[in-house]
């Protein structure tokens, strides 16, 4: 009699322990994707200083940036925004104009707020402090806006960009390159950031009219709010 034949016995598959394994390997991968974007995101720019307690947080520093010095001051509005916003860019025509209308009785007040979406927003506000040791801050920071059309949401470091518009604005690029590097300068930006979030500041551009956040709906409230303020 011939002995039967015996087939190898294949493993059976537990279709829930392949399921588990597919699902923590794409977890695996999603995590490692996020370090590296987060890796991306940060790669030069100024590093977030540790939240300070509210107690210790200041709307306006004394070297914080006065767009405008009236004789009497009736109020003070205060803006927190980021150069590569784009609602900063929207806003930033109307905050001229409502500079030249009320910049004789309330002092505008600009400070930094690079948000971390933004991969070009902290090199930006460097370009600018950066600007404003050689007397430029208005300059760059318009010149910012004007062509953020061309280099925001690049991931890409824009710092040799940014360097052109200083040399087209007529800055001496040794002191410009000394400022960019300059450990101060980023510290600078830290600590209005670090204000910013202490303060409530979660997105730009924010502002404070007085000490008060304002949460404004239309430009025409903007206006009436200002007009009230000056008076």
């Amino acid at each position: 009699m011939t002995p039967a034949t015996t087939k190898p016995t294949t493993a059976r598959r537990d279709p829930a322990k392949t399921i588990r394994l597919v699902l923590w390997t794409l977890l695996g991968a999603v995590v490692a994707a996020g370090l590296v974007w987060y890796a991306v995101l940060t790669t030069n720019r100024p590093a977030p200083e540790s939240q300070q307690p509210a107690a210790r947080a200041q709307l306006v520093r004394e070297d914080s940036h006065r767009l405008s010095s009236p004789a009497v001051e009736k109020a003070q509005l205060v803006e927190f925004l980021d150069f590569e916003c784009e609602s900063c860019r929207a806003a930033h025509p109307l905050v001229e104009d409502l500079k030249k209308e009320y910049g004789d009785r309330i002092t505008f007040v600009n400070r930094h707020f690079p948000l971390p979406g933004h991969r070009n927003s902290g090199t930006a506000a460097l370009a600018v402090e950066a600007s404003a040791q050689q007397g430029k801050y208005e300059q760059m920071a318009a010149k910012l806006f004007a062509t953020q059309a061309e280099w925001g949401g690049k991931q890409e470091s824009q710092a040799t960009v940014f360097r052109g518009y200083a040399q087209e604005l007529g800055l001496d690029l040794a002191r410009y390159d000394a400022a960019v590097a300059d450990e101060s300068t980023k510290e600078r930006i830290r600590k209005d950031a670090a204000d910013g979030t202490a303060l409530g500041v979660t997105g730009t551009p924010t502002f404070f009219l007085n000490g008060k956040k304002l949460v404004l709906d239309t430009e025409a409230e903007f206006r009436q709010l200002l007009t009230d303020a000056a008076q």
